[in-house]
């Protein structure tokens, strides 16, 4: 009787197993598109969108389209054939996707989108991001706080770089950070050397920091063979790299050449380090693994015909309609506050950014 009373009871914890193995399995395909694998912070958004998703059960499509359009726009179109029920999408080019977008609504596919808004286009159903706006006003602090404003008569010399233009957030970045310095720059306590100043001047394509360093080292030779850079708005940890590499190789932080106030965004490892070596100032952190879980919990609920959180409804116009959205607070990080916020939190390790 004990034998068989054992077996029964496998059988019953297998056939437990097995019902839940199916009702993970009902929850059908997510498809994550991401742009790119050139940035870590791409890298772990993706990472951390299928984990949180496939711990919640359901099955995960992740693809990276290596800022090639034409290559993400198949990916997706793979994804809607494949008949996934959301579409997760950190778009290359907001603009570029209403018509695969109305194949993914013909078949009643929910679309968030990731971090970058999507344009132009009806089918988007929301959006999960940080505040975008803020992103810019912290670069921009910081930059106040570390040339000591607005005590600090100046003048002081300060460059303005921006994001890619097909980039949604690149203008709220710049916005945001124009919104503290332009009263700066309008009484002369900063001024712009080059004179050059709004997106259409300052933007740089695909995040590129190639691209960045070039434009820096022209900035240089044009403007500052007889005067300094005091400060440089850099909106991206990638393109700070090359615009260091170009301060660098005309002798800013060596002698007595001060290093420029720079700063950055996404808390990437190589500015971490830079941070710490005294060459870029700050950078933004924004926690992916926070934005996965918004994510996840926008699929739970639209797939369930639950209420989907959001706390913002009124600013992400995208041409066509205000996509509701979800925002998260991003945070100023700093050789005062590194450990706290990135080894605290657990995001890094220690021995990462050492």
């Amino acid at each position: 009787m004990r034998i068989v009373s054992t077996v029964l009871s496998a059988c019953a914890f297998g056939a437990i197993i097995l019902s839940a193995q199916t009702q993970a399995a009902d929850k059908g395909i997510v498809g994550i598109a991401m742009p790119t694998k050139s940035s870590a912070r791409w890298i772990a958004d993706g990472a951390n969108m299928a984990k949180v998703l496939k711990d919640r059960g359901y099955e995960t499509d992740l693809q990276y389209a290596e800022d090639d359009i034409p290559n993400q726009l198949a990916q997706i179109e793979n994804m809607v054939t494949k008949g996934a029920k959301v579409l997760v999408i950190g778009s290359i080019d907001g603009t570029t996707l209403s018509d695969v977008l109305k194949q993914a609504a013909a078949k009643n596919i929910k679309v968030i989108a990731y971090d970058r808004l999507i344009r132009d286009t009806p089918n988007v159903d929301y959006y999960s991001t940080f505040d975008n706006f803020q992103v810019g006003v912290l670069q921009a602090e910081s930059i106040v706080k570390a040339l000591g404003l607005p005590e600090a008569k100046g003048p002081f010399n300060i460059e303005l770089f921006g994001g890619s233009p097909d980039d949604n957030n690149a203008y709220f970045f710049y916005n945001g950070a124009m919104s503290v310095l332009q009263p700066y720059i309008d009484r002369g306590t900063l001024v712009v050397q080059s004179g050059q100043k709004g997106m259409d001047k300052v933007a740089t394509l695909r995040w590129d920091p190639a691209t960045a360093q070039a434009r820096m080292d022209n900035l240089l030779s044009a403007y500052y063979t007889n005067k300094r850079v005091d400060a440089v708005l850099s909106p991206f940890d990638g393109l700070s790299i090359g615009i260091l590499s170009s301060l660098k190789g005309v002798g800013y932080g060596s002698g007595n050449m001060k290093m420029p106030i720079v700063t950055g965004q996404d808390a990437e490892v190589p500015s971490m380090k830079s941070i710490l070596a005294g060459e870029q100032y700050s950078t933004i952190f924004k926690d992916t693994r926070e934005l996965a879980k918004v994510t996840a919990d926008m699929v739970d609920a639209m797939l369930s015909n639950q209420p989907v959180k959001v706390n913002d409804t009124k600013t992400y116009n995208n041409g066509v309609k205000v996509v509701p959205a979800y925002l998260l607070k991003p945070v100023v990080v700093d050789k005062s506050n590194w450990q706290e916020i990135l080894i605290g939190s657990g995001y890094y390790g220690k021995a990462e950014i050492n």
